[in-house]
């Protein structure tokens, strides 16, 4: 019984972990490549094989242009984005931190169990 509950468990987190952190995908991303609303939500199925809402996606890329991570401009009809200097800084300052984020997560799992 626990051998079948172990794969929905792991993808019940994998969607909990993307959806917490579908900023710093999409910024991740973006380091790599300028790519429009509907270019994040198909990298997301098919890096996840989650579906991510148009509403929840173009809501946050509205927040990260806000915050001035990002710059979108329209390239016809669609509209692409590309990480701006302080979206840089910020995807490097998270790398550095890393490590630590591991270590708190390891923690986090720790305390269960303890």
């Amino acid at each position: 019984m626990r051998a079948l509950l172990e794969p929905v468990m792991l993808k019940r987190m994998e969607r909990r972990i993307v959806r917490s952190f579908l900023d710093i995908l999409i910024l991740s991303e973006l380091r790599k490549r300028c790519m429009s609303g509907y270019d994040i939500i198909a990298f997301i199925h098919h890096k996840f094989r989650i579906l991510i809402s148009s509403g929840t996606v173009y809501s946050l890329l509205y927040s990260l242009e806000r915050e001035g991570l990002i710059q979108g401009r329209w390239n016809q009809r669609r509209r692409v984005y590309s990480l701006t200097e302080k979206g840089e800084k910020t995807i490097r300052a998270l790398q550095n931190l890393n490590n630590q984020i591991k270590l708190f997560v390891d923690q986090c799992l720790r305390c269960g169990s303890e």
